[in-house]
């Protein structure tokens, strides 16, 4: 059997012309199965730089997945951490200021560090030298991206902690409009990826109820996505023990064992999830493999049918593995947030015509 023939026979239960999510995404023009490419092609290169990026478009991604916040002077930057000692050499640039939060800083101080280094030494098996010395970009360079290939993904963009950068909902709102991402946008060529022209061209996504209201009061028209968890004060958990006072060594371990308190608190969130303007949901799943990606279940059989029936899309995060897809697919999921597009693009019967190498030394990297 061809690659391509396994990939289809593999993923055959996702692709069931009777799947609940496939005419819940028809009806808000969002693709399904649906390729989101976690922080770009974060496998593969730096999470939130360029070479993710344009790897994760030219592969064939359905969107483009950031999270933003906002500078000290005001541009919105996609990064996922609030701090910047895990992603840049902060230490050796600013090393009074490690701890401090990204809104202390000007995009050009940002601009100041290293971002692609620090992938070098933890991947070294996915090291390349053109990593070196990449920089921390604003979701204006992101869109630019997204707009250089043939291909044309949509933008899957996450308000990050939105409670310390107020209004940075109407912010997001104002630089889309600017950048014509709220009206029709060109079609990409036959046989390309034609996200971008389509109704569910961005999708905005967020933990924070706050944050989801004022996006829907800004947005209405635009497709969004709750994302969950169970504790930390968002979903209640069954257990009220702490993760300091479990006893367990690693937060992996102890975040794969918490549970929803109730199926009435998940049908809570749900319906105020539906009632508050979002289009589906994107839960915490458990792997079989475990990992640091592996976390609470929350893609239950009967958590998919519930949200399928109240008209959401069900869009897991962060999910890598072919045994996992299958298995998170057959339970409801419309799609997946993954670091690695290429191995989602296969599975789905999509793979690249060109090798993530051929990409990105196309692109300079």
């Amino acid at each position: 059997m061809t690659l391509l023939a396994s990939a289809l026979a593999v993923s055959q239960p996702t692709l069931a012309s009777d799947h609940p999510g496939k005419a819940l995404a028809a009806k808000i023009g969002v693709p399904w199965p649906a390729v989101i490419a976690h922080r770009g092609a974060s496998y593969d290169a730096p999470e939130e730089t360029i070479p993710a990026y344009a790897l994760a478009r030219d592969l064939g991604a359905d969107y483009l997945e950031m999270d933003i916040q906002r500078t000290k002077d005001g541009v919105l930057i996609a990064l996922h951490d609030n701090t910047l000692g895990r992603t840049t050499n902060i230490a050796q640039v600013f090393p009074d200021r490690i701890k401090d939060p990204i809104n202390t800083f000007t995009l050009a101080e940002l601009k100041q560090l290293d971002a692609g280094s620090w992938f070098n030494a933890a991947h070294p098996d996915r090291a390349r030298n053109s990593y070196v010395g990449l920089k921390i970009l604003s979701l204006e360079e992101v869109m630019d991206v997204a707009d250089a290939g043939e291909n044309k993904p949509g933008l899957y963009v996450e308000t990050k902690v939105p409670a310390q950068f107020p209004g940075v909902e109407a912010d997001l709102q104002k630089l889309l409009e600017k950048r014509g991402w709220l009206a029709q946008r060109p079609a990409a060529a036959k046989g390309k990826v034609n996200v971008a022209h389509t109704p569910g061209r961005i999708i905005l996504q967020t933990f924070e109820k706050p944050s989801l209201e004022l996006l829907q009061k800004s947005m209405p028209q635009v497709p969004k996505v709750l994302l969950l968890w169970v504790g930390d004060g968002y979903m209640e958990a069954a257990s009220t023990v702490s993760f300091k006072d479990s006893g367990i060594k690693d937060e992996a371990t102890y975040y794969a064992g918490q549970e929803v308190k109730s199926k009435a608190e998940f049908q809570a969130w749900m319906d105020w999830a539906k009632a508050h303007g979002a289009k589906g949901i994107g839960p915490a799943s458990a792997h079989k493999n475990g990992g640091d990606q592996s976390y609470m279940d929350m893609v239950k059989p009967w958590m998919t049918q519930m949200a399928h029936d109240r008209g959401l899309l069900i869009h897991p995060y962060t999910v890598d593995d072919d045994v996992d897809y299958k298995e998170l697919s057959k339970r409801g999921a419309d799609g997946f947030f993954t670091n690695r597009a290429a191995n989602l693009l296969k599975f789905y019967g999509r793979p690249s015509h060109d090798s993530i190498d051929v990409l990105l030394r196309r692109n300079g990297y």
